[in-house]
């Protein structure tokens, strides 16, 4: 029947195109990056990790079989779909069509994230797995839409934003007292080029800052099931909030993830005249069935809520379904970098010897360098190697680690090896293919430049040396340790 289309039929076509991009970042990045974290010789190689992890436990396509030209393969699958959906093709036709290509998006996703280990144990990934499911039923374009696929995804917004302020709430200080912001844009895992300048706001702004932030996450929350237009308000501000964070740092496609989710909750008042097709009795009831099983699944989410002992980016299923999320519970003070160097001296203790700085495509190095844009695109190695200060400390002027990270010595190795898919990771290769006799890490201080030095000197970061993370190792040190 001919008609014209109402909101809900806008709503679900910015939702459809907007989770496409974000799956063929997702697809883009795992080409790029996935076989040298994750391959046959990987740092974490899958073939191993199979051998560990039952089909129950991580259901993926690798179980049938591992090897680095069939993920190439699958990702490439992958990156296909969501150029369809994201021109539209895959809506252009009937509702068999639409659910198979979101369906095999999301199965395919899944395969890839559930052999990702440390790589892709990220929330936005099961953000991303979830959305991406629920999207597959929102039907083609020709299609009368139906309100139950979008509400599931404006009750995950909700989930988003609330269990984000939550966490804030009950982890750190800072968040209750409204100073968080006097350190995130400085510690933040890759700074952007506008961070810098955020961190230069006023005091003032920053509070109002983290004031506004708890209201978007905190109380507008509940506006999204309230009638129009409380629900549309309560979408934008949640939109408007994550533009704010898109603009001051680098978080994957995490930002962007929940903008695509903020649009569940508009009513865009367009009309134009279409044709539109019947929903299937079959449609509607499995729908039904759909939003019962959501409900179901969203147990343990809001028990998770409601404790004082909330989990922040857990999973309650191998499927990634309905799952609990949050960001940034904790804000570190201070910044502490490992950056790794090589020579080929032979004696790596003497003066003479001459240590090169690797570079790396997104996280801290030379004090000199702007920090880089790279999101929604994804640096999982940069992240992790983020993460690593966390577990180390440095008392009486002496850097002490806990232990080692196995993808961390396993990345010295290939170093030291220079393995040529492991250097494609990084920006620069500071001896060119050769292989350095030895790698050392150094662990630093990090903290920006103020107004004047930056234009004086164009240093971004002012750095502190405190000692080494991982001291002069050669081939077969590394290769002992990880033995």
């Amino acid at each position: 029947m001919e008609g014209y289309v109402g909101s809900i039929w806008w709503t679900r076509l910015l939702l459809q195109r907007g989770l496409a991009a974000i799956y063929l970042f997702a697809f883009v990045a795992a080409l790029n990056q996935f076989r040298p974290l994750l391959g046959e010789r990987g740092l974490l190689p899958v073939p191993e990790y199979l051998r560990r992890v039952s089909f129950l436990k991580a259901p993926t396509l690798f179980h049938l079989h591992y090897g680095d030209r069939f993920f190439t393969a699958v990702a490439l699958a992958g990156a296909g779909l969501s150029i369809a959906a994201l021109g539209g093709w895959s809506e252009a036709g009937p509702l068999w069509l639409s659910i198979s290509v979101w369906l095999a998006l999301w199965a395919l996703y899944l395969s890839i994230v559930n052999v990702g280990q440390d790589f892709y144990g990220f929330g936005w990934e099961s953000m991303l797995l979830e959305a991406g499911f629920f999207a597959s039923f929102l039907g083609p374009s020709s299609m009368a839409p139906s309100v139950i696929p979008v509400l599931i995804l404006r009750w995950m917004l909700f989930r988003v934003e609330l269990g984000a302020g939550l966490i804030k709430l009950r982890h750190d200080k800072c968040w209750r007292d409204l100073t968080c912001l006097y350190f995130h844009y400085e510690t933040q895992p890759l700074p952007n080029p506008m961070s810098w300048f955020f961190h230069r706001m006023p005091k003032p702004l920053h509070r109002f800052s983290v004031l506004f932030s708890h209201f978007v996450q905190l109380v507008v929350p509940f506006g999204l099931f309230a009638p129009q237009p409380v629900a549309s308000v309560a979408g934008g501000l949640a939109i408007f909030h994550q533009l704010w964070l898109v603009v001051s740092g680098n978080y994957s496609w995490l930002n962007w993830l929940t903008i695509v989710l903020g649009v569940s909750g508009l009513s865009l008042l367009m009309s134009i005249p279409v044709v539109l097709h019947a929903r299937p009795a079959a449609y509607d009831g499995f729908a039904l069935l759909l939003a019962g099983a959501t409900i179901v699944l969203s147990v343990k989410p809001v028990l998770n809520l409601a404790s004082k002992n909330q989990a922040m980016n857990l999973s309650y299923n191998p499927l990634h379904l309905v799952g609990t999320y949050g960001a940034f519970g904790s804000v570190t003070r201070e910044r502490y970098e490992v950056v790794l160097e090589g020579t080929e001296s032979e004696d790596p203790r003497t003066e003479d010897a001459k240590w090169l700085e690797y570079e790396h495509r997104g996280k801290p190095g030379r004090v000199t360098r702007m920090p880089p844009q790279v999101a929604p695109y994804h640096l999982r190695l940069d992240w992790l190697l983020w993460f690593l200060p966390f577990s180390t400390h440095v008392y009486a002027g002496e850097v002490v680690s806990f232990g080692y990270e196995l993808w961390f010595l396993r990345l010295v190795e290939r170093l030291l090896q220079a393995d040529r898919p492991t250097l494609g990771l990084l920006r620069r290769d500071p001896f060119a293919g050769r292989a350095p006799r030895f790698v050392r890490a150094r662990y630093y201080g990090y903290q920006y430049t103020g107004w004047s030095e930056l234009w004086r000197t164009g240093a971004w970061w002012r750095r502190t040396l405190l000692g080494d993370y991982l001291p002069p190792t050669s081939l077969q040190d590394v290769r002992r340790q990880i033995d």
